[in-house]
């Protein structure tokens, strides 16, 4: 039976069996009684009738880091992408872009090879430890740009961490011409180590090819994003289609080693909204941070079968790009625990584009069957009001409201 359905049908009832008003002290439960669309919708399709009983609801704080330095926030230093954050020989570890240029993005038509088009151009994978996850070491490079022709020689972008049988593999995005030119075409690569601190091995072939032409991933395959599901490797990833206009989507390939083959779902794109690539086991399921694009943009999703994703809440202020530390990543666990803090990066940090860079921050959560943090589940924050007069009219949206008002006193 349909939604309208089901509401027609409690018309009716509520009709021929009058019960008085919905009850005041509102009921955790499913009433028995004729429901709205709405709250029909409340009781079935959300874990928990209210946020703050959603264990996948939650508030998102953030903290500037400490231990990295931006050159004075002139531009020519940036770090983006974080990978999921991992615990190893007593301290936490986090791989992410970084580039470090004599100046800023200055555009594709107008790059070299040393001007970069674009934040993630001209980039390497670093990496960097923590024995708190707020003040930060930089480690060094794990994997610098390998030399022409191989996958990645123009750029290494947005990698994630897998770890498999005591070993270590690192996917990211290889450019092979500046990001811009023809979009941000790129393949998937990956290096293996013995040790967190490598030293880590080029695999110098594509790993995830990009579809065959026509298809919605014909030209990237970006963010790729590995857990470990029913003793396989679940990599997710997202790609842009559709030209301009973009639309980000988001699919998964799945295989029995980190090297391949990865063979790509049938139902891909398994999700139609969403920008970076965040996911995390939760229960027998996984959960997805569902960023910026997009319908469904701004909501936190669930698949109990890893492929079909609903919606689990509406939240605000969600990080970009974000890695958590996922306790359960690697495990197999059908007992996935939830998250509660990672890393996340905020892009032009300082508001101005022509010093464009983006910066790593600390995210903080409670999307755990473990924690139980009320400050967390507020569901009506107040934002200064500056945040929203930042949101302002263009020039050119400003002059159409004035002349809209013009025309009406002249009528």
């Amino acid at each position: 039976m349909t939604l309208a359905m089901l509401v027609l049908s409690g018309q009716l009832v509520a009709q021929n069996h009058p019960q008085g008003g919905f009850p005041y002290k509102f009921p955790d439960e499913k009433p028995d009684r004729p429901l709205s669309a709405a709250l029909e919708r409340n009781y079935t399709v959300y874990p928990a009738a209210r946020p703050e009983n959603n264990e996948l609801y939650t508030q998102f704080k953030y903290t500037r880091l400490e231990g990295f330095d931006y050159n004075g926030g002139d531009g020519t230093i940036s770090r983006r992408d974080p990978s999921k954050v991992i615990f190893a020989d007593g301290k936490y570890y986090v791989w992410y872009t970084k580039r470090h240029t004599p100046t800023p993005p200055q555009g594709a038509q107008n790059s070299t090879d040393t001007i970069p088009s674009a934040d993630w151009d001209l980039s390497d994978i670093w990496y960097a430890t923590s024995e708190d996850g707020f003040l930060w070491k930089e480690q060094g490079v794990a994997v610098p740009r390998p030399p022409q022709p191989n996958v990645g020689w123009r750029s290494v972008t947005t990698t994630d961490i897998l770890v498999w049988e005591g070993k270590y593999y690192l996917y990211y995005q290889g450019f092979m011409e500046a990001s811009g030119l023809r979009g941000d075409d790129c393949p998937v690569a990956v290096s293996s180590a013995d040790s967190p601190d490598g030293p880590w091995i080029p695999s110098n072939k594509i790993v995830i090819p990009n579809g065959a032409k026509g298809e919605w991933d014909q030209y990237s395959i970006h963010d790729p994003y590995p857990l470990v599901h029913d003793g396989k490797i679940y990599l997710y990833y997202k790609s842009d289609s559709n030209g301009k206009p973009n639309i980000r989507m988001h699919g998964l390939a799945i295989a029995d080693h980190p090297l391949g083959p990865f063979k790509k779902h049938p139902l891909n794109p398994v999700m139609g909204s969403g920008h970076e690539t965040t996911l995390f086991p939760f229960k027998s399921g996984v959960a997805a941070l569902v960023i910026r694009d997009g319908n469904e943009h701004n909501t936190i999703q669930y698949a109990e079968d890893w492929v079909n994703f609903e919606i689990q809440s509406i939240v605000e202020l969600m990080p970009n790009a974000g890695g958590p530390f996922i306790a359960d990543a690697f495990t197999n666990t059908t007992d996935g625990r939830g998250i509660t803090w990672g890393l996340s990066h905020f892009t032009n940090a300082t508001g101005d584009w022509k010093a464009n860079h983006a910066i790593l921050a600390r995210f903080d959560c409670d999307l755990s069957l473990d924690v139980n943090d009320p400050a967390m589940k507020k569901h009506h924050v107040y934002f200064p009001v500056e945040l929203f007069f930042n949101q302002k009219l263009s020039k050119a949206q400003r002059d159409r409201a004035i002349e809209v008002a013009r025309q009406r006193q002249t009528e």
